[in-house]
């Protein structure tokens, strides 16, 4: 058992059973599905090969719409005490202090969270521990089994295995990439506590589009202040070398203005780096088997769109689809279809593949057209300084005559 912040998961080796969902692949999406089935008396068989999910650089913060469908699903008492709420973000546009945004966000550890999840599933959903080996799928029943020769056999199967491909080209799905390299996130800890930070928490955007940067965001979790560097380079690159040997001296090279703020950007701890592709998914309309959140499509970190991509995937199958399909017999095709044609889905894939895409454009793009935006964009942006700069002048007290 798994004995993480002193709980333990609910997990049990691998043995045969039959169940109404197999979910192969247990991290954010997986979890957070078997979860809300769990609790909604289905039988299902959250399958994973590892009872302690490993410690992965990914997504560390999410909003209040997220937090929202957390809570929506009724997972919001197993996600609060993993994070960090933020109230105010101080936002730097143009080597100068911009903005202050007064909105809830809230920081978090990816591996801490899935394992705090995993410690949150209800008793009768325990995490089965092992490694798929084979996988046959049709209309009526999926069957799975596992390194160990245990069968598992369900009316649904749901792949929710992120980036993995071993089960996805097992069943034949394929996945197509869109954006090959399309972007980079660096993370790493600052040497400064949050009661040592300027502000509770801070976005730099940069000044040169040459830079190839698209902002960094730092906050806190726990007792440490956290950064993300998101940016349009690859892992090759010289730029990424001399990053990962000298961090403090590229960010005070490329955001002066904000270094003082954190500490001169002095850096602990590794830096972790992470290439993104934006993928699709082809031959996956198949009776019986779903796939969801970055097992079917994945998007650029940088506009914060995955997270909610992958629970709008859960709300839609555990609230409408899945309840459905297991009321009448077979799980045929157009039943699957029904679930990816789904209106909210379809608008929100979409919609987070096409920021992805614009996210990087407006920020790298040298064509006249994008040189344009970007000076349309930044000259708003001086004007709305100035006009608060004018705005503060006049509300100074006049000075006295006396």
């Amino acid at each position: 058992m798994n004995t993480v912040q002193g709980q333990e998961t609910p997990a049990v080796q691998a043995g045969s059973a039959q169940v109404d969902v197999a979910i192969v692949g247990a991290g954010l999406a997986g979890t957070s599905l078997a979860a809300v089935l769990g609790k909604a008396g289905r039988k299902v068989a959250l399958i994973d090969p590892h009872l302690v999910h490993h410690d992965e650089f990914r997504a560390e913060k999410i909003g209040m719409k997220q937090m929202q469908a957390f809570e929506k699903l009724g997972l919001g008492p197993a996600i609060r005490p993993l994070v960090t709420p933020v109230t105010g973000t101080h936002v730097f546009r143009l080597g100068q202090f911009f903005e202050r945004e007064r909105k809830w966000e809230f920081g978090f550890s990816y591996g801490a969270l899935v394992n705090g999840m995993r410690q949150a599933l209800p008793a009768e959903v325990p995490l089965t521990v092992g490694k798929v080996a084979e996988v046959s799928t049709g209309p009526d029943r999926q069957r799975l089994v596992l390194a160990d020769g245990a069968v598992i056999e369900s009316r649904l199967l749901v792949v929710a295995t992120g980036n993995g491909e071993t089960v996805r080209r097992a069943i034949g799905m394929e996945r197509i990439e869109e954006s090959k390299a399309h972007s980079m996130s660096i993370g790493f800890d600052l040497a400064i506590t949050p009661r040592e930070c300027a502000y509770p928490a801070i976005i730099c955007y940069p000044r040169r589009p040459a830079d190839r940067v698209a902002y960094l965001s730092v906050f806190p979790i726990g007792n440490r202040m956290r950064a993300n560097l998101f940016l349009y380079r690859t892992v090759a690159e010289e730029w990424t070398r001399a990053f990962r040997e000298n961090p403090q001296a590229v960010l005070c090279e490329i955001m002066p203005e904000v270094a003082p703020q954190c500490g001169n950007f002095g850096v602990v701890g590794p830096v972790e780096v992470r290439q993104v592709s934006l993928t699709t998914t082809r031959a996956h309309r198949r009776a019986g088997v779903v796939a969801i959140g970055d097992a079917f499509w994945t998007t650029c970190p940088t506009p914060g769109v995955g997270i909610n991509r992958a629970m709008t995937d859960v709300d839609r199958l555990a609230s409408t689809y899945i309840p459905a399909w297991l009321e009448t017999p077979g799980m045929d095709v157009d039943k699957i279809c029904a679930f990816y044609d789904d209106a909210v889905k379809v608008t929100t894939d979409q919609a987070g593949m096409r920021s992805s895409i614009y996210a990087k454009r407006i920020t790298t793009e040298t064509g006249l057209e994008w040189r344009l935006r970007r000076l349309r964009n930044n000259t708003a942006r001086q004007l709305m300084i100035l006009g608060r700069r004018i705005s503060r002048r006049a509300e100074l007290p006049a000075p006295s005559t006396a």
